[in-house]
């Protein structure tokens, strides 16, 4: 769960700035797209290939 606790003179708009830094960097939305339709066998092997790729060059 994704949190963004206000500081005392913080504005909304850094508030909801730093939220959506914050959920993006957790993959939460990229999650939602992934399980918002049934992904097929060769779908799934294909993004766990790619996100494989990823993760080794970093």
């Amino acid at each position: 769960m994704t949190q963004v606790v206000l500081g005392e003179n913080e504005g909304i708009d850094s508030a909801l700035r730093r939220f959506k830094r914050q959920v993006s960097k957790a993959g939460i939305l990229a999650d939602v797209k992934f399980h918002r339709h049934f992904e097929t066998p060769s779908e799934k092997r294909k993004r766990k290939l790619v996100l494989a790729r990823r993760n080794r060059r970093f």
